[in-house]
């Protein structure tokens, strides 16, 4: 699962001013697919589908009261299952876009409002979706996703909520609540799981790859030790098989050197493309296979900061 707050620009995700260019953008797809006959979902909020383009922007642009003209009046965020997570979620198109909405509901805004720490609930925040289908850029077979507006003010109009604040659960100063990340990601990841039973692998969970990405190298060494023992699975049609992996270097080694290439490229680009805004979960693809040069290179980081501090 990927989710990402996308960062404020002056292009589309400007949101200092007016929705209209965000949801305008959200709506980029329909026309084509209309014109091939191919399902479209409209926009979407926490009970009603159906929704106008125009009624989006009217309450976004709206629930505004006591913000400056500079602030931030809505967030935009993404949430990108991945292919495996999508095949778990039904069959045709029209029974993903129902499960991811119904997700989206039931799971990321009850979490998303529990988060901010001011006893708010999922009907407290005013925002709407809207599902895509394709990714330009993307090979893969499976590309839906979801774009979801969210407005600064809750629904009352009354309290200011960011997402983006560095404030977590606080108590005192002009600033208490605030919002925790880290837990949004483990919680909407773990209900994700529960709610339509999938069996997730270590190497695409939130807590692999944050370890891997802002852990200590020992850390990395467990993570690596954990995803060695961990039984992999292998798909033949809609048959799963689970396979214990081999502790033996010449296995460990013998991984499909493409997936491995792939991996890697994944893992730098989610460095290279870090941001403070950009904050995600990342799916590491089928990151299944023991990288060996990798907790190798871990373990001689290991003995070489170990040497450094001997006197």
């Amino acid at each position: 699962m990927h989710i990402d707050f996308a960062p404020p620009s002056g292009g589309t995700y400007n949101n200092a001013g007016s929705s209209r260019q965000l949801t305008s953008y959200m709506e980029h797809e329909d026309l084509e697919r209309m014109e091939k006959g191919i399902y479209t979902d409209s926009f979407f909020d926490l009970t009603d589908d159906n929704i106008y383009k125009s009624k989006v922007i009217k309450d976004i642009d709206s629930n505004i009261g006591q913000l400056l003209k500079t602030d931030a009046k809505f967030f935009a965020i993404h949430i990108s299952p991945s292919e495996s997570e999508l095949r778990a979620m039904g069959n045709t198109e029209q029974e993903k876009a129902e499960a991811l909405k119904r997700y989206i509901r039931e799971i990321f805004i009850p979490e998303y409002a529990k988060n901010f720490n001011k006893g708010l609930s999922e009907a407290d925040i005013k925002f709407y979706g809207k599902i895509h289908f394709d990714r330009s850029r993307s090979d893969n077979e499976l590309n839906m996703h979801c774009h979801l507006i969210v407005s600064r003010k809750d629904q009352a109009n009354k309290k200011k909520l960011s997402p983006l604040t560095n404030h977590k659960n606080t108590k005192e100063g002009m600033v208490t609540g605030g919002f925790d990340r880290v837990n949004l990601f483990q919680q909407a990841e773990q209900r994700f799981d529960k709610l339509f039973g999938y069996n997730r692998q270590l190497s695409e969970s939130f807590e692999y790859s944050n370890t891997m990405k802002n852990g200590s190298i020992d850390d990395k060494l467990k993570m690596q030790e954990q995803k060695l023992k961990e039984p992999k699975q292998y798909f033949t049609g809609e048959k799963k098989k689970e396979i214990f992996q081999s502790s033996e270097k010449e296995n460990m080694t013998s991984c499909n050197i493409d997936n491995k290439a792939e991996n890697k490229q994944s893992y730098n680009r989610q460095n290279n493309n870090s941001s403070d805004y950009l904050l995600s979960i990342f799916s590491l693809g089928d990151g299944n296979n023991y990288d060996a040069t990798q907790a190798e290179e871990l373990q001689a980081q290991k003995r070489k900061k170990k040497k450094g501090i001997r006197r």
